[in-house]
C-alpha cells in the first residue's frame, strides 16, 4: 500500500520527504495543499496537522509530521538503503549536519515568519529579503567548514552514499538559489548538491517536477 503524502510543491520539508521516500524505493500518493491559498489552515487539514504545516505522511495509521521526524521512522522501518552510516559518530556526526538545515536554517525563512515579519514588523521586502539571505548564507558556511574538516566528506557529505546530511544540504542550496544567495563561496556545498541533482531520486522530488509547481 503507497504511503500518502500531504505536501506542497514549494515547501522544503515535503523536499526532504520525497527525495528520502525516493531514495528508498517506497511508493506514495500526493495529496496538494496550496500553501499560499491556505489551504493548510482548513479544519479538515488541521484536525491532521495541529500545526498547519506540511508534510504530514500517513503510512497505514501511522500519522507522521515534522520531516526530520519522518527520515528516521522512514529509516528504522525501511533500512535499505540506509540513510545512516554506520558507527555512533558517524551517524551523529550526519544528524548534527543536517539540522543545521532542519533546526536552525530552514525554521527562519518559512513563510509564515516571512509573513510575521512583513505584517507585524512591517519591513520592507528588501529588508526580508536580506533576512533570508543571512540565515541561509550562515547555514551554509556552517556546512562549508564543517565538509572542509570532514575526512569521510567526498563525493557526498559523508561515505559514498546519499545520508540524511545530502537531503538537508540540498534542501538548504535550493531556497537559496530562489533567493538568490551568493553560492560562489561554498564550493564543496555546491559540489555535493551538484551530484545530489544528478541523481534521479533528488531531482524527481524537486519543487519544479511536481504535479502542483506553478
Amino acid at each position: 500500500m503507497a504511503m500518502k503524502l500531504y505536501t506542497y510543491y514549494r515547501s522544503q520539508a515535503s523536499f526532504r520527504v520525497r527525495i528520502a521516500l525516493n531514495l528508498k524505493g517506497l511508493k506514495r500518493e500526493d495529496t496538494f495543499l496550496h500553501l499560499e491559498r491556505g489551504d493548510q489552515f482548513k479544519p479538515e487539514y488541521q484536525k491532521l496537522n495541529p500545526q498547519a504545516v506540511v508534510p504530514t505522511l500517513y503510512d497505514g495509521d501511522v500519522k507522521l509530521f515534522q520531516s526530520f521526524a519522518i527520515l528516521e521512522y522512514l529509516e528504522e522501518t525501511h533500512p535499505n538503503p540506509p540513510l545512516l552510516p554506520k558507527g555512533a559518530a558517524a551517524r551523529a556526526w550526519v544528524r548534527g549536519f543536517a539540522l543545521i538545515n532542519v533546526a536552525d536554517s530552514h525554521p527562519l525563512i518559512v513563510p509564515r515568519i516571512r509573513n510575521y515579519l512583513t505584517q507585524t514588523f512591517r519591513v520592507s521586502d528588501a529588508q526580508r529579503l536580506a533576512w533570508i539571505q543571512h540565515w541561509l548564507g550562515l547555514g551554509l558556511q556552517a556546512m562549508e567548514n564543517l565538509l572542509a574538516e570532514h575526512k569521510e566528506s567526498g563525493k557526498f557529505c559523508h561515505g559514498d552514499a546519499p545520508t540524511f546530511a545530502d537531503i538537508c544540504l540540498v534542501t538548504q542550496v535550493f531556497p537559496a538559489t530562489m533567493f538568490k544567495v551568493d553560492l560562489q563561496p561554498y564550493k564543496r556545498v555546491m559540489r555535493v548538491y551538484e551530484t545530489c541533482m544528478a541523481m534521479p531520486a533528488f531531482d524527481q522530488a524537486s519543487p519544479p517536477k511536481q504535479p502542483d509547481a506553478e
